[in-house]
Order: structure tokens, then C-alpha cells, then sequence
């Protein structure tokens, strides 16, 4: 069963690829360009899961998880963090409570099954 994602990156290529896969699978989707966008968006369009870059212009994608998780209403709201940054071998800058970490660039049939489960 389809539901409302929102996608926010500052890559608007990227941004408009995801919204045209994600749109083609079945989904709404809405996009923001940066995390200040990102958290006036999310009270207005209430998504049932969020893919969030880290690197973000305004306010980075950390801060906009952790608003993510400290409120009642999204708290439950599955986020999935697709990003440059190699998880692997780096150090994260600040803890991160998102329910996937995948690195770009990703394998699109990988981040729509992810999408289903999460939102199963």
C-alpha cells in the first residue's frame, strides 16, 4: 500500500530522479532542498517516510532526524538517511537515529524494497 514520501536533498537532480522513481512505484512523494524546508514540510504534508541527506544547506540533515525523533508526532516516522558519506569508514559528526543509512551512490530495486519494509 503506496504512501506519502518525502524526499530532501540539495542535489535537485537527484531529488527529481527519486521523486520520478518513487512516483512511477506507486508513491506521493514531495521534496525539500534543504532542512529548514524539510521541518516547515513535515507538519504540512505529514509523510509516511522521509529520505534525508546529511549535508544540507540551512540546516543539516542531523539536526533535522533529530527533530525527527524528539517529536510525538514523527517520532515513529521512518527516516532513511542516502547520502555521499561512506559509513563504513568514517566517523559520524553526531549520532544518527534513523532506521537505514545507504550510501550514494545506491542501487534503486535496494532503496524500493528498503521503502517497502519499512513502510510494511
Amino acid at each position: 500500500m503506496p504512501g506519502k514520501i518525502m524526499v530532501v536533498d540539495d542535489e535537485m537532480h537527484l531529488a527529481r530522479i527519486l521523486q520520478f522513481t518513487l512516483e512511477h512505484a506507486g508513491y506521493d512523494v514531495v521534496t525539500a532542498f534543504d532542512g529548514k524546508e524539510a521541518i516547515d514540510a513535515l507538519e504540512r504534508e505529514e509523510p509516511d517516510l522521509v529520505i534525508l541527506d546529511l549535508m544540507l544547506p540551512v540546516v543539516d540533515g542531523y539536526k533535522v532526524c533529530n527533530i525527527m525523533r524528539s517529536s510525538d508526532r514523527f517520532r515513529k516516522t521512518p527516516v532513511i538517511i542516502l547520502s555521499a558519506r561512506d559509513f563504513g569508514s568514517e566517523e559520524l559528526d553526531e549520532p544518527l537515529n534513523a532506521d537505514l543509512l545507504m550510501e550514494k551512490p545506491f542501487n534503486t530495486e535496494n532503496l524500493l524494497n528498503e521503502i517497502a519494509r519499512l513502510m510494511g
